[in-house]
């Protein structure tokens, strides 16, 4: 069915045989019209026809009869019945009669009431060409056998082992690749099983499409034959019915070569509007990071890394030195409140959504400020597959609003959809691991993955395919500082325990090169304080929420203003509203960039407030400490310069 109000197509299908009928024949019945009536129902039904594949026709071998009924909620167009009859709503033959129909707007995705009345058409003769195509009796009952033993109630589609049955597909809206791409994608941990809801929501051009994978075929193939732009918007939905007809309508315009992104670094002075294109894109990384104590991280954190060149460099391995372009793909809990519950995480109530980020930003947020080494391994791809997994993740970005969690859809879990979504790559399609370092042995051991490339630790990282935790760092310049100063610290972490105004009394006995080791490490102290911080802000203001005190008010909206407006970078769909569906199109991209641009202005003015605000929040004990961290880093940083200078060095800045 295509609209509300509208039943579903009966089972009594089945029991059609063929027909003599060479090709599908709508049959208009004229019982009741008038000339006028019945002249313009038949432009209607020859305009469908029209829009068809020829393949379409050839296959859906039957007559169909069309009429006009009363017997129809308000709110419907059409439906079709079980036994090969589409009706259409009579309230609306008055309209398309006098032709007002075409002017006349609605609040449906089509526009005006004769193009839903004939979308409406095309969407019922999909559901009946989706039906029309089961299999013979004896493979269905195999395949519903197989299916009954391996699907859990209410999973969607036949599990993929059951398919082994026989080469041939059971219906069209069950086909593997349509619902990875549809949305239904496949149940970790319960192989060959689909996932129940379709979480692949914003920027649709119809909602009603995400009720089911027999909806989603028949919506989509409206657009399909209807809208010269559904080329562009979905592009790969619109090459799976290209290839699946064999025929296509003709385009409008040449689709872009690029996709607009919102990338979601944390420089809030910089437009976050921005474009890929996947021409420039040399290589996919799988990008890891690695596990440390903390509960949800010890099994490490998957992304993708876009390797993109730089303009004008020709795509070759040395776009691996453009690290300034590339850009990394994470799957993140989108969390609306400063509260990061383990729960909440566990049962799914945390949104999942694509994150594009800058991977220097990622860089320094792993190495430095958690302390966790990341490990970049080229995936093996074709060309084509590359550009897929580009496109895919771009469709992702604008569309997907799913559901964290920690032990079932996970980072690894997301990354390895968009992955099967993306290449279609058969090695990718029985692969389930839930682990971000299971999977990557797992890529590996399919010869999906070049682990070679981390073999040679120096080479890895001259080359980029790694990047060191700091803590290997801070512990050489610690090394130093036990060289010269006679500290009985073992450990950079001892050191980093002790109170900044104990590690300042070692500041001036100091040499140069023990100076500049002493910055660093007091600037790595600022990034934990930080955190502490952070953590303790979060615990006072969860304490605040509960207690209702007023002394929080003042952080507690501004916290509140920066997690709405900072949402928009993890679904930037609501940017654009209502408007338009699927992958942005250039003549959207204008008001993108000048809504983004509104939004990061006041980011940017509201991380400053929160700055200071939060500040006055603090432990007085927490406040002094991190006071006297800042203070540290300063007067080290003087007595650095001061050196420099006396050993006739350019003076520092």
């Amino acid at each position: 069915m295509r609209r509300p109000g509208a039943w579903l197509l009966a089972g009594a299908l089945l029991l059609l045989g063929n027909t003599a009928h060479a090709g599908l024949q709508l049959h208009l019945k004229t019982e009741g019209l008038t000339p006028a009536q019945q002249q313009a129902s038949q432009v209607l039904l020859d305009e469908a026809m029209q829009a068809l594949p020829p393949r379409f026709i050839e296959q859906l071998d039957r007559r169909i009869d069309v009429g006009w009924t009363d017997d129809m909620p308000h709110d419907a167009y059409g439906q079709a019945s079980p036994v090969s009859e589409l009706d259409l709503n009579r309230n609306l033959l008055a309209g398309l009669t006098d032709g007002s129909a075409a002017t006349r707007k609605t609040h449906r995705p089509h526009g005006t009431v004769r193009l839903e009345l004939l979308a409406t058409v095309l969407h019922e003769l999909t559901h009946i060409y989706d039906r029309a195509r089961l299999w013979p009796d004896a493979e269905r009952k195999l395949i519903q056998r197989c299916t009954q033993r391996s699907n859990s109630s209410g999973l969607v589609g036949i599990p993929d082992q059951c398919r082994g049955q026989s080469d041939r597909r059971f219906t069209l809206s069950d086909d593997p690749r349509l619902l990875d791409l549809a949305g239904w994608q496949q149940y970790v941990g319960r192989r060959g099983e689909r996932e129940q809801h379709n979480r692949q929501t914003a920027r649709s051009p119809d909602i009603y499409e995400t009720s089911s994978p027999k909806e989603f075929v028949a919506v989509n193939m409206e657009y399909f034959l209807l809208d010269p732009s559904y080329a562009c918007r979905r592009p790969a939905l619109y090459r799976y019915y290209k290839e699946h007809f064999g025929w296509a309508p003709v385009a409008k315009d040449a689709c872009g070569k690029t996709f607009a992104f919102l990338n979601a670094g944390n420089d809030f002075a910089k437009t976050p509007l921005g474009q890929v294109d996947p021409e420039r894109v040399y290589a996919v990384d799988y990008l890891l990071a690695e596990a440390n104590q903390n509960l949800f991280s010890r099994w490490g954190h998957s992304m993708l890394r876009l390797v993109i060149c730089a303009p004008g460099r020709p795509r070759g391995p040395d776009c691996r030195l453009d690290l300034d372009q590339h850009l990394v793909l994470s799957y993140r809990a989108f969390v609306g409140d400063v509260q990061l519950s383990s729960w909440d995480g566990l049962v799914g109530k945390y949104p999942s959504r694509l994150f594009i980020l800058p991977l220097s930003q990622v860089i320094d947020e792993y190495t430095k400020t958690e302390l966790r080494s990341l490990a970049s391994v080229p995936l093996n791809l074709s060309r084509k597959e590359i550009e897929d997994v580009v496109e895919r993740a771009a469709e992702m970005h604008w569309s997907y609003d799913g559901n964290y969690f920690f032990l079932s859809n996970n980072c690894a879990v997301e990354e390895l959809k968009l992955l099967r979504g993306g290449t279609n790559n058969p090695q990718l399609v029985g692969l389930d691991n839930i682990m971000p370092n299971g999977l990557l042995e797992v890529l590996k051991g399919r010869g999906l993955a070049d682990t070679s490339v981390l073999n040679d630790p120096r080479e890895a990282l001259r080359l980029g395919y790694r990047f060191d935790s700091f803590r290997d760092r801070y512990q050489a310049m610690f090394e130093i500082l036990k060289k010269q100063l006679p500290i009985k610290q073992e450990t950079v972490e001892d050191w980093l325990d002790l109170k900044a105004q104990e590690r300042r009394q070692w500041f001036e006995q100091a040499d140069l090169r023990t100076s500049a080791a002493l910055l660093l490490l007091e600037q790595a102290s600022f990034r934990r304080q930080l955190l502490l911080a952070q953590d303790e802000v979060k615990q006072r203001y969860l304490g605040a929420r509960e207690l209702k005190n007023g002394g929080m008010d003042k952080a507690n909206e501004t916290l509140k203003d920066i997690l709405a407006n900072s949402g928009f970078l993890s679904r930037p769909a609501e940017l654009l509203g209502t408007n338009g569906y699927g992958l942005p199109q250039p003549s959207e991209w204008q008001h993108l960039e000048a809504e983004s641009s509104q939004r990061q202005k006041q980011l940017l003015a509201l991380s400053g407030a929160l700055d200071k605000e939060v500040r006055a929040l603090l432990e007085p004990s927490r406040a002094a400490e991190m006071a006297a961290n800042e203070a540290n880093v300063k007067q080290i940083g003087e007595h650095l310069r001061k050196l420099h200078k006396a050993s006739g060095g350019i003076e520092l800045p």
